[in-house]
């Protein structure tokens, strides 16, 4: 079996919502500046009105002379550019089941490519193939990768873009989430060091509604998405110790590493991060100055389902707990149920970005009950609906 064509499909359509989808947005690091903590949030699409999101998504096709085509997506347009124009030429008539092979070239080509949107382009062509390797075999990923070690993965309800500022709001979403059958919820900031006392009473607020809300029986994670400063941080920390969060995440921008691993030494909430990060070699930085207690790649960022499997093993090595980044369940789902559940419990369902990125989808791995259960079709399980798509092109380069 070769490589014969990458295609990147740019496919539009629309995606019904209950109202705006943003209700709120998170905390920034470009917040620090006053012109930029007043941005509304414009991510994921286009709110024509207040019941319709227009959505226009990136997929991309690795197709193969015996009709297989792995997919991934959806990705942003410049690095599905670069897997065109740098990646496609290293790809076309090889063994797209020599993965090993393929990224190693991949990533020896791209020298300047180490991180963002070049590594992000390596990270889908990689999940792609692992696409076509599942169909190949006839099975599902996480079969190929040694699972199943469970036949459900707990997933925690991920509430970007829930209103976090008006309280009646957050009390109620928190509890219809747990009536869903979650066990766990993970909140965000919406206020950071610029926003001065008065923004750090309203963030210790949600925590304490959170907690009276959910009770005492239940995980709590919070999310700072890099926009804490040292002394802040410590203040925050001291501040909603009492709610005993499962964790505090992100708290700085990543190569802020030795920032982590100060604010580790003051408080007793435990740490995550990285989800920002790229490749072993740039966890390995956070792992060796025990900078944190739980590691978050994005499989879609930081190298792909490959590279992914190597940080999970260097860090589970540390006793350290591995959940991916929720940016993409579909592969998500494969890694986690190959996971031993001490050093895995949970799986982000990031709810408002999943009905985003899942919306040209067949097969949607959805929570019920709070719990993922395995796919069954062989490969990832990417089909596009195509009774979504209401307009198709190829992208151009």
């Amino acid at each position: 079996m070769k490589i014969t064509r990458l295609r990147v499909r740019r496919v539009t359509g629309t995606l019904p919502t209950d109202g705006p989808m943003w209700e709120d947005r998170l905390v920034r690091p470009l917040d620090i500046y006053p012109e930029h903590r007043r941005d509304p949030w414009r991510e994921g699409g286009e709110q024509v009105d207040p019941q319709y999101l227009r959505l226009t998504q990136h997929f991309l096709d690795i197709e193969t002379d015996a009709g297989i085509i792995g997919r991934a997506g959806p990705l942003w347009p410049d690095p599905a550019r670069i897997v065109l124009t740098q990646l496609a030429r290293l790809l076309v008539g090889r063994d797209p089941t020599a993965t090993e092979l393929l990224w190693d070239q991949m990533h020896r080509q791209q020298v300047h490519g180490r991180q963002g949107d070049a590594m992000i382009a390596l990270s889908a062509v990689d999940c792609a193939l692992w696409d076509i390797r599942g169909q190949a075999f006839g099975q599902p990923v996480w079969r190929l990768l040694g699972g199943p070690t469970r036949t459900e993965i707990p997933a925690y309800a991920s509430m970007l873009g829930y209103a976090v500022q008006d309280f009646g709001l957050v009390r109620e979403r928190a509890a219809q989430f747990k009536a869903l059958g979650y066990t766990a919820q993970k909140w965000f900031f919406r206020h950071g060091p610029m926003s001065g006392f008065e923004g750090l009473k309203l963030n210790v607020a949600l925590v304490r509604t959170l907690r009276e809300t959910l009770g005492d029986d239940y995980d709590i994670m919070l999310d700072c998405w890099q926009s804490m400063n040292f002394d802040y941080a410590v203040d925050l920390c001291e501040r909603i110790e009492e709610f005993r969060p499962r964790w505090l995440e992100e708290a700085f921008m990543p190569d802020r590493i030795d920032t982590y691993v100060k604010l580790k030494a003051k408080t007793r909430i435990p740490l995550s991060g990285a989800e920002h990060e790229y490749t072993r070699w740039g966890f390995k930085r956070f792992i060796d100055k025990d900078a944190l207690d739980i590691v978050q790649p994005d499989i879609y960022w930081c190298g792909g389902l490959s590279e992914t499997l190597k940080i999970a093993a260097y860090a589970t090595v540390h006793d350290l707990i591995v959940i991916p980044h929720g940016h993409s369940t579909p592969i998500g789902i494969h890694f986690s149920a190959a996971q031993s559940p001490i050093h895995t419990p949970y799986q982000e369902y990031l709810v408002k970005w999943n009905d985003i990125n899942m919306h040209f989808l067949k097969q949607k791995p959805q929570p019920a009950n709070g719990l993922i259960a395995l796919p069954t079709a062989p490969g990832v399980g990417m089909e596009l609906d195509e009774s979504r798509i209401e307009h198709e092109e190829d992208l151009r380069v």
